[in-house]
C-alpha cells in the first residue's frame, strides 16, 4: 500500500471543536467590555471567532475608543478565561470518543489553537493530555489564524504531510489555516455557518465524526508527495 495515501495525523482546534467555550468567551467579552462601558452581542463574537487575542482585543478597543491599554484588556481576557476553565472545561459531544479512537489507532493527534499557551493548559487538564502528541498555542507561532502557521508547525512537529492529514475546525478563520497548509479540513461550526467547498466535510456535531470517516477523506484525496508545506514552517 502506498503510505502517502493513508492518514498521517488528527489535527483539532480547541475552543468550539473540543471544548464547549464559546459561551464562556462570551461572557468574559460582556465583563471585560462592560468595563470598557460599551455594548456587547453575539454578533461581535460571531465577527471574531476563530482569531487570536489581539485580533479581540484591537476589536473592543475600536469599539470603546482608547479608555483601556490592549495590555490590560488582554489581561482581563486571560484571566477571565483562565479562572472559567480551571474550574471546569465543558466538552463538546462527541469530543473525547472521537479522541479516544485516534489514540487507539496509534495515530498522532496535535492540539491546535489561537489561545494562548496559559488558557491551553487549563484546557488539557479538562480534556486529557495524554491524547495529544503535539500541542500549538497561538502566542507560540509568528502568525496565528488565518494564517496556515500552527499546522505547518503541528505537521512539521510531526514529521507528516498537511495533505496526508484532517483538521477539524469550528470557524471560517481556522477552517481558512487548515486549508492554506494543505490539510483535508472537517469543519464543526460553532458560533457562525461555514460553507461546504472542495476538499472540506462540513457536519453539525463530532457526533458525525468517527475515525473511519476520516481515514475516508484522505484516502480520496490524490496522493502528494513530497509536498512543500510540510517544510514551510
Amino acid at each position: 500500500m502506498d503510505v502517502t495515501r493513508g492518514l498521517q495525523a488528527v489535527f483539532f482546534d480547541m475552543d468550539g471543536l473540543l471544548v464547549d467555550s464559546e459561551r464562556l468567551w462570551l461572557d468574559v467579552e460582556h465583563e471585560v467590555m462592560a468595563w470598557l462601558g460599551v455594548g456587547w452581542g453575539s454578533q461581535h463574537q460571531e465577527a471574531l471567532v476563530g482569531g487570536s487575542l489581539e485580533r479581540t482585543v484591537a476589536y473592543m478597543l475600536a469599539l470603546s475608543g482608547p479608555v483601556a491599554s490592549s495590555e490590560e484588556v488582554g489581561r482581563r481576557l486571560l484571566d477571565g478565561m483562565g479562572e472559567r476553565l480551571s474550574a471546569h472545561v465543558p466538552l463538546m459531544p462527541g469530543a473525547k470518543e472521537l479522541l479516544a479512537q485516534v489514540q487507539d489507532a496509534g495515530l498522532p493527534a496535535a492540539l491546535v489553537t489561537s489561545s494562548h499557551r496559559r488558557l491551553l493548559e487549563h484546557a488539557l487538564d479538562g480534556i486529557g493530555r495524554e491524547f495529544f502528541t503535539v500541542t500549538v498555542a497561538g502566542d507560540e507561532v509568528a502568525n496565528t489564524k488565518p494564517a496556515p502557521d500552527p499546522y505547518l508547525t503541528a505537521a512539521r512537529l510531526l514529521n507528516v504531510t498537511p495533505g496526508r492529514c484532517v483538521a477539524l475546525e469550528d470557524s471560517l478563520t481556522g477552517i481558512a489555516a487548515a486549508e492554506a497548509a494543505g490539510c483535508v479540513t472537517v469543519a464543526v461550526p460553532s458560533v457562525a455557518a461555514i460553507p461546504p467547498a472542495p476538499g472540506r466535510t462540513v457536519v453539525t456535531s463530532l457526533t458525525e465524526v468517527d475515525l473511519p470517516r476520516l481515514r475516508g477523506l484522505v484516502s480520496i484525496r490524490p496522493a502528494q508527495p513530497g509536498s512543500a508545506a510540510a517544510h514551510a514552517v
